[in-house]
């Protein structure tokens, strides 16, 4: 296969964020099914389609998420948040709180995606472990040094040797080598 001739492809995760009611499922039906309708109905969780184009010299597919707007429903925002690429921020021209609430979306869109950054980057080290802490609300601190421990103490038993006493030992060796003072 001549792989000049074949076009890269590129797969492309889409969050649509933004009040109940101001039109992100229409706005995805309009693009993908080419459809409108003015019947309303709440969107429940979320949902995604998706979509194929062509950009340049690559076929990217668009995984476009379609969130409920609700905030009864923002708790679930993590799950959908997980793996984006970009949001499209989506407000009613006529409804100037569904503008001015965009701040708060795209907040919690980075604080989301922030996360997925770190996660990513702690398994893509071997799978480094990853915990958020707050020193302030004593949140998940015990947590880490207590995971900080476990895995200082499996290293351990891998170089089969305790690590304090041989390295104390070690180093008197060398001082007494030398003929020096360890003051």
């Amino acid at each position: 296969m001549d792989l000049s001739t074949t076009k890269r492809r590129a797969l492309l995760k889409v969050i649509v964020l933004g009040d109940s009611g101001v039109g992100k499922t229409s706005l995805m039906n309009q693009y993908v099914y080419k459809k409108f309708s003015h019947q309303y109905k709440a969107t429940i969780g979320a949902d995604f389609v998706t979509k194929e184009l062509q950009v340049d010299d690559k076929l990217v597919t668009l995984q476009i998420w379609d969130t409920a707007g609700q905030e009864r429903f923002q708790s679930l925002g993590a799950a959908f948040y997980r793996g984006a690429d970009c949001c499209v921020l989506v407000y009613d021209v006529n409804v100037l709180k569904s503008f001015e609430t965009l701040n708060n979306w795209h907040e919690e869109f980075l604080k989301q995606v922030s996360h997925k950054k770190a996660t990513d980057w702690c398994a893509s080290k071997g799978n480094l472990p990853y915990f958020e802490t707050s020193a302030k609300e004593n949140y998940n601190v015990d947590e880490a040094f207590l995971c900080v421990a476990k895995v200082a103490l499996v290293t351990e038993h891998e170089h089969d040797h305790d690590i304090y006493f041989q390295g104390i030992s070690e180093t008197v060796s060398e001082v007494e080598q030398r003929g020096g003072c360890a003051c």
